[in-house]
C-alpha cells in the first residue's frame, strides 16, 4: 500500500511587497540626498542687511573658528594658501574668491587672507548671512 502524498510542499518567499519597499527606500534616499549638501563646511557667517549673488567663476575659501583653511572643501595649511590660490586661479579668467569666515575670528585673520588676494590680484568677496538667517 502506497501512502505517500502526491504533492510535495515547496517553500516559497512572497516577493510582491518587496517592490513597494524598494520603491519607498529609493524615494526616501532621493529626498534626503537633495536636502543634505555634503560639500558645505558649517561656519557661522556675519550678517548683513542686503545680499548680492555672484555669477562669475568662483572659488570658495572657508576659515573655521579654529583657523582651519579650506579651498573648495579641501583642507590646507595657511603657509600653503598663497600657492594653492595661485594654482586654483591660474586657469580662470577673472576669478572671484568667496571668503567664508567664521564670525568669531579676528579682523586680522581676514586681513591676512585679503593681503594674499591683493598680491595675487584676485577679487575677494566676503560671504555673509542675511539678517534673520542665523544658523
Amino acid at each position: 500500500m502506497n501512502i505517500r502524498r502526491n504533492k510535495h510542499f515547496k517553500p516559497e518567499v512572497s516577493t510582491s511587497s518587496l517592490n513597494d519597499i524598494m520603491f519607498f527606500l529609493l524615494l526616501f534616499f532621493l529626498i534626503v540626498s537633495t536636502l543634505a549638501n555634503p560639500n558645505v563646511i558649517k561656519v557661522l557667517l556675519p550678517t548683513s542687511r542686503s545680499a548680492q549673488n555672484i555669477n562669475k567663476q568662483q572659488i570658495n575659501l572657508t576659515v573655521t573658528a579654529d583657523k582651519r583653511y579650506y579651498i573648495n572643501q579641501k583642507e590646507i595649511l595657511f603657509q600653503q594658501l598663497e600657492q594653492e590660490l595661485r594654482e586654483q586661479t591660474a586657469s580662470l579668467e577673472g576669478p572671484t574668491v568667496i571668503l567664508r569666515f567664521a564670525r568669531s575670528l579676528n579682523i586680522q585673520d581676514l586681513i591676512d587672507v585679503m593681503e594674499l588676494g591683493v598680491r595675487l590680484n584676485i577679487k575677494m568677496v566676503l560671504a555673509t548671512d542675511k539678517a534673520g538667517n542665523q544658523l
